[in-house]
């Protein structure tokens, strides 16, 4: 891939416009782990009915993979990010009726318009990211626009629990003892507190969008040698190389850990360490910055030690605090949280590197595979609220989920991302 109106010319202004992109759809995921907990409550939903937010988001990933590929190439990076950010901000608009008539299937219709406009802004920001300037600061370029995802990890959740939760909470006696009017008023209160922020996220969006509209962003050509090559093969060719196979189920149990972690944080605080709602909601922005700071601390270690080494390193120690968080007890708990953030940071990107390692002009379709295993975010949080239901709301009975999940990425790491054909 090569820029069009080359490289002496500033693109700082551009960089700038596309990490503003890496943070926005981090808000989007953040907001997820006070969404969830906070929709439970006003439309009185059981824990799997909960967790189909994240299923509607990452399912709409694993949809529309192959179609935001299809539109960057038919588009251009410049339109598909116009269409991906406007997807992006008519889901957020749609909060307003959802709450209106607190109806739960159009806040999962939402989430899923959400889900497609961030699939599209993903697929085209994080290559125009690494191809925006000079190539032999890419892998920088990438790490800095991935450090304001992290940010928003920890902006996200502070912002949902100052604007979304309320602090109150009512058993299903409690409500049941209340008059009907009082019922209502209530639930209503409850799911109508998410329609300032999304209304705000979502004028936000379409003000980017008008940025981008009126910048000239550098265009990016692939060379015919590569489009030739990459049309004669089947989409699942490249799969015959086994450590992508591997790194692509690894991938698909990662994004699984992670989104459970974080949905169910905090009703995993308040009932494992005992901490009310609006607590629990600020230690999920402290978990967030704990994400943050392990990624630049695993940035930094890997100057010493291997990406397969450092990863089974960091699993081991994640499946650890995982049986800590079902087995603990008070601010134990907590702190198993914490340091699963820590841990869990450098996670995705180490998988993804060993994965397309040595791929070549295959690299492209490796990696489409790879954003596809983050289908894993749609699958794993219902079957953890599946299981929470099973153990009568037994929160940390769920956590034995992601708990599987890290043992996959331990072998992974172990034996999993050795290159070979299968």
């Amino acid at each position: 891939m090569t820029l069009t109106n080359g490289e002496s010319k500033s693109y700082l202004f551009p960089f700038i416009l596309i990490v503003s992109l890496f943070f926005l759809w981090g808000m989007a995921h953040n907001l997820n782990g006070v969404l969830i907990p906070h929709l439970k409550k006003a439309c009185q939903l059981d824990n799997s009915q909960s967790a189909l937010v994240d299923t509607s988001i990452f399912l709409a990933y694993f949809i529309m993979a192959l179609p935001a590929g299809y539109l960057l190439r038919r588009w251009g990076y410049k339109l598909s990010i116009i269409m991906g950010l406007i997807a992006f901000a008519i889901g957020a608009f749609l909060f307003i009726p959802a709450a209106d008539y607190r109806m739960y299937e159009l806040f999962l219709l939402a989430l899923f318009i959400i889900g497609c406009g961030l699939a599209v802004l993903e697929t085209a920001a994080n290559p125009y990211a690494a191809i925006l300037g000079k190539p032999e600061a890419a892998t920088h370029r990438l790490n800095l626009a991935a450090s304001f995802n992290g940010l928003a990890a920890m902006v996200a959740p502070i912002i949902g629990t100052m604007f979304i939760l309320s602090g109150k909470s009512y058993s299903e006696a409690e409500l049941n003892a209340m008059a009907e009017v009082e019922r209502t008023a209530y639930l209503m209160e409850e799911a109508s507190s998410v329609k300032t922020p999304y209304l705000v996220l979502g004028l936000i969006l379409l003000l980017v969008a008008v940025v981008f509209m009126f910048v000239k962003l550098p265009e990016i050509k692939e060379s015919g040698h590569v489009e030739e090559t990459a049309k004669k093969r089947s989409f699942f060719a490249v799969l015959r190389h086994k450590h992508l196979a591997f790194a692509v189920i690894a991938q698909f149990f990662y994004v699984g850990a992670q989104v459970c972690v974080t949905s169910f944080f905090i009703r995993m605080a308040q009932q494992g360490a005992g901490v009310d709602e609006k607590t629990a909601g600020y230690y999920l922005g402290i978990y967030g910055l704990l994400f943050m700071a392990g990624r630049f601390v695993g940035t930094f270690l890997l100057r010493y030690t291997t990406a397969n080494r450092l990863l089974a390193l960091y699993a081991l120690v994640c499946a650890l605090l995982a049986a800590i968080a079902v087995l603990g007890s008070g601010m134990v708990v907590l702190y198993a949280l914490g340091g699963l953030g820590f841990f869990m940071s450098i996670m995705f990107p180490t998988i993804f590197s060993l994965g397309i390692s040595g791929l070549g002009e295959e690299t492209k379709q490796a990696s489409s595979w790879l954003i596809m295993a983050i289908v894993g975010g749609a699958i794993f949080p219902y079957m953890t609220g599946g299981i929470i239901d099973i153990a009568h709301d037994n929160t940390q009975m769920g956590y034995i989920v992601p708990f599987v999940c890290y043992v996959v990425i331990l072998w992974f790491a172990q034996k999993g991302y050795k290159p070979a054909y299968l």
